[in-house]
């Protein structure tokens, strides 16, 4: 008898969206989201109540105004249809020997959905690929706990591969690269930003190996003892994207945004992009170029908050162009990074 041919199955993951720019569609995702206990590292039964009875109703109708902002007449969430053009495009880059699905940490498609569209298509293995290029424990790690939460219950649980960080991965960094080069052939920029999405930092300090991150020059290297460092991760990936773009030190910034506290009470992950940008028109930097390389997606931290946000803020400041690189999405050399990342695994 021929042996049956065996099929890998490939499971992308991003964070996740509302099923509408609706107040009411808001809330339901902030809920999740921000009762996940990765994302907000407190007891359930603080929490639970703060988040859901005081922090999601507030913040829900604000952040509708600013989904609205985003979402496209035609396709809705960026981040969804995005995610499912990538899905389709690796597919078609891997053929048929594997089976890609798509899923969202948070509302639909969610991460169950796909799981059970892989174990339908009854494949061998599979191959978990959480669209974060830095691992945190509140983005990749969150994505890592619910799959392990849903396959324990399988009665046959096949071979499972994480991908938990491609931070330094040649075919990530060439596809922002080349994006950046497109950008940077049309103005002639002061300085550049890499931007990332900020985590608290007591979260860094709460998965460093044997006490080694000290948030400081320990971050300067990055190798086995901050490999899972998101700092770390983050300050590599953007000397990777300087040296492929040309530049010194002293033309680009690290910065870290989208903090949910205030600094004194909690603080995050430094320095903040929106103060660092306040600064630079008084410094002679009347033009930046900025990145987005914790997202391979456009999304709300991307086009607004970037994109929008920020350019406001450094115009009022005296800054006279600010310009986003577009995000990854399905471009094609991302989608065959995407597709060898998965090969080699």
């Amino acid at each position: 008898m021929p042996t049956p041919a065996r099929r890998i199955g490939v499971l992308l993951v991003n964070l996740g969206t509302p099923d509408s720019p609706q107040t009411g569609d808001v809330r339901r995702y902030l809920n999740e989201f921000l009762t996940d206990g990765r994302v907000i590292d407190m007891p359930a039964a603080v929490r639970y109540p703060l988040f859901q009875g005081l922090v999601v109703p507030l913040r829900a109708p604000k952040s509708a105004k600013i989904y609205q902002q985003l979402w496209d007449a035609e396709r809705g969430s960026p981040l969804l249809f995005h995610g499912l053009d990538l899905q389709k495009l690796v597919q078609e880059e891997l053929g048929n020997e594997y089976v890609v699905a798509f899923g969202m940490r948070y509302q639909k498609p969610s991460i169950e959905s796909a799981l059970e569209e892989l174990r339908d298509a009854a494949v061998d293995r599979i191959i978990v690929l959480p669209l974060f290029p830095q691992y945190a424990a509140a983005s990749t790690g969150s994505v890592q706990e619910k799959v392990m939460d849903f396959v324990k219950d399988w009665w046959i649980v096949p071979s499972i591969n994480f991908i938990s960080t491609f931070a330094d991965d040649p075919g990530f960094i060439a596809s922002f690269v080349a994006r950046g080069k497109a950008e940077m052939a049309k103005y002639d920029y002061d300085h550049v930003v890499f931007s990332y999405h900020g985590i608290p930092e007591r979260h860094v300090l709460k998965g460093s190996f044997k006490g080694y991150c000290q948030l400081g020059k320990c971050c300067n290297t990055y190798n086995k003892n901050n490999r899972y460092c998101y700092r770390a991760q983050c300050f590599a990936t953007s000397r990777l994207l300087a040296a492929g773009l040309g530049l010194r030190d002293d033309q680009y910034t690290v910065t870290f945004q989208s903090r949910l506290q205030s600094r004194l009470r909690d603080p995050w992950l430094q320095p903040y992009t929106d103060e660092v940008i306040k600064d630079f028109p008084a410094k002679g930097i009347k033009s930046v170029l900025a990145f987005s390389p914790a997202f391979v997606a456009d999304c709300l931290e991307t086009t607004v908050e970037v994109g929008m946000e920020f350019k406001e803020l450094f115009e009022a400041s005296g800054g006279e162009h600010w310009q986003l690189v577009p995000s990854l999405n399905s471009e094609p050399q991302w989608v065959r990074a995407v597709a060898e990342m998965v090969r080699v695994n």
